[in-house]
């Protein structure tokens, strides 16, 4: 494993990447936004679980093969990238959220969400980008010394370590948008909005995607 000093600037940079907002930082707010703070850390664990198949995939192979084979990472690129624009749709077509307006406080408590669909969304949502195990690909083998006995549970250990990292991050975000959702003023309309705004971002990522080069992070 990478000394202490390794470690720290290893979690330091995991942070500051999930700071970035994308998809996934996307998928989080909306979600919680829509259906409440529990809703938007489901979602959370659906991505995370997500980026734990990139992981494992990466470490047995899978990942090296979609970094060398133009036909494995077409096909997974097009699966995100459909996957991506089919839900850029559903957000922009779907219904406003009911939620019950308390009298005393004016917040807004939406109404109960399915969370299996949420988690398996975000689960879906990270496992079809391909750019996500080119990420663990290039990222991780930094951290891992030339001389290490075992390289792939090293491997293994530090994309859990991100993974687990991450979540602080992820049901941060979650809670604030939640947080922020229940206090704003004609909050249904300004979900509708969110939803709008969500789906056209999730179907510019999905062209984005779709339109990559092959190869490149």
């Amino acid at each position: 494993m990478p000394d202490a000093a390794q470690l720290l600037i290893f979690i330091a940079a995991g942070w500051l990447l999930n700071l970035t907002p994308g998809p996934d930082v996307l998928y989080i707010v909306s979600q919680a936004v829509r259906s409440g703070v529990r809703a938007g850390v489901v979602a959370a664990l659906g991505i995370v679980s997500g980026c734990f198949v990139h992981v494992f995939a990466a470490a047995l192979g899978v990942g090296a093969l979609l970094a060398t084979s133009v036909t494995a990472f077409l096909l997974l690129k097009w699966a995100g990238a459909a996957y991506l624009v089919w839900m850029g749709f559903r957000l922009l077509l779907a219904r406003p959220v009911a939620g019950v307006v308390s009298p005393f406080t004016g917040w807004v408590t939406p109404l109960p969400a399915n969370l299996w669909r949420i988690y398996r969304r975000g689960f879906l949502t990270n496992v079809l980008n391909p750019k996500v195990a080119l990420f663990f690909l290039a990222f991780v083998p930094q951290f891992i010394a030339p001389d290490a006995p075992d390289k792939v549970a090293v491997f293994l250990l530090l994309g859990l370590l991100f993974n687990i990292n991450s979540l602080p991050i992820n049901c941060g975000y979650a809670w604030l948008a939640g947080w922020a959702s229940q206090r704003m003023s004609a909050a249904s309309r300004a979900r509708r909005w969110l939803d709008r705004a969500a789906g056209v971002m999730f179907i510019g990522f999905g062209l984005r995607l779709a339109m990559s080069d092959n190869l490149k992070a």
